[in-house]
């Protein structure tokens, strides 16, 4: 119980370190910021069971809003019926500062990869190739963020004594990026840089990293900071395990030690 408590605070400070994926407001979806820095910085929820990774971040981000004082939790997961069919789910009502906001929760891995989509936000890519930025960016404008207006949220509204006309629209969107080995000095002008985490290489350019050390993560850990406290492969152990990975089509983050000991996050794709 200790180890995975302990494992759970890595994955905390991992999480809040990871940093906004644009800055203040990208085609008017507008980023919750103003956060309060000087909070308690541990989490002290108690995780049951094995939650996915989106839940598990939807309860760091409210154990987060619990130890900041200029936020306060009105509801949190709030399934909208209609005649017991769910219709949708508003991720967070708070206020902040005494203003009521409706809040949607994002946390993603995206790699860039310019042979797909004709913009920025459309060559951000999940490790799969499954989904993108674009896609998580329109359903949340076209579907999430309406979910508000329904006649039915507005009823739910009402029991918590808010009117719908008084809430404004955010987003608590995080984000790791990687793009690919030799773009790792580009500067990408939609994105949040600071939001570049490390890189990714091709299957074929493993081997410019031989004489390095290699660790994977479970996908919860894809959230923690690489640190030197794990077990480290040598390169032939590590491609044995890599390619389970890659003959089922998954791409996996994994660390790499470098000999002088520095240490990256980086995904290996299946793709090319």
């Amino acid at each position: 119980m200790h180890f995975k408590n302990k494992e759970i605070q890595l994955q905390y400070q991992g999480f809040l370190k990871t940093k906004s994926l644009w800055i203040n407001t990208l085609y008017e979806t507008i980023q919750l910021n103003d956060l309060q820095s000087n909070y308690d910085k541990s989490f002290k929820v108690n995780i049951h069971g094995n939650p996915r990774l989106g839940k598990l971040v939807e309860q760091f981000v409210f154990n987060q809003f619990n130890t900041i004082e200029t936020i306060t939790l009105i509801a949190e997961n709030l399934q909208i019926q209609d005649d017991k069919i769910t219709i949708g789910e508003i991720d967070c009502i708070l206020l902040q500062n005494e203003k009521p906001i409706h809040l949607e929760i994002i946390y993603k891995f995206y790699l860039y990869d310019n042979s797909v989509g004709n913009s920025e936000i459309e060559h951000w890519i999940g490790p799969n190739r499954n989904d993108s930025f674009h896609q998580k960016f329109e359903k949340l404008n076209q579907k999430q963020l309406p979910l508000l207006y329904h006649k039915k949220t507005i009823e739910v509204l009402e029991s918590y004594n808010l009117n719908v006309n008084d809430i404004s629209q955010k987003v608590y969107f995080k984000a790791q990026l990687f793009p690919h080995l030799h773009a790792m000095k580009n500067e990408f002008p939609v994105i949040n840089n600071e939001c570049i985490e490390g890189f990714y290489i091709y299957e074929e350019e493993l081997n410019l990293f031989n004489d390095c050390k290699f660790f994977i993560p479970t996908k919860h850990n894809w959230l923690v900071q690489p640190h030197y406290h794990v077990n480290w492969l040598n390169f032939d152990t590590f491609k044995e395990r890599l390619t389970l990975f890659l003959q089922k089509k998954s791409s996996p983050l994994c660390w790499l030690k470098k000999n002088n000991g520095e240490l990256f996050k980086i995904f290996i794709v299946w793709w090319s």
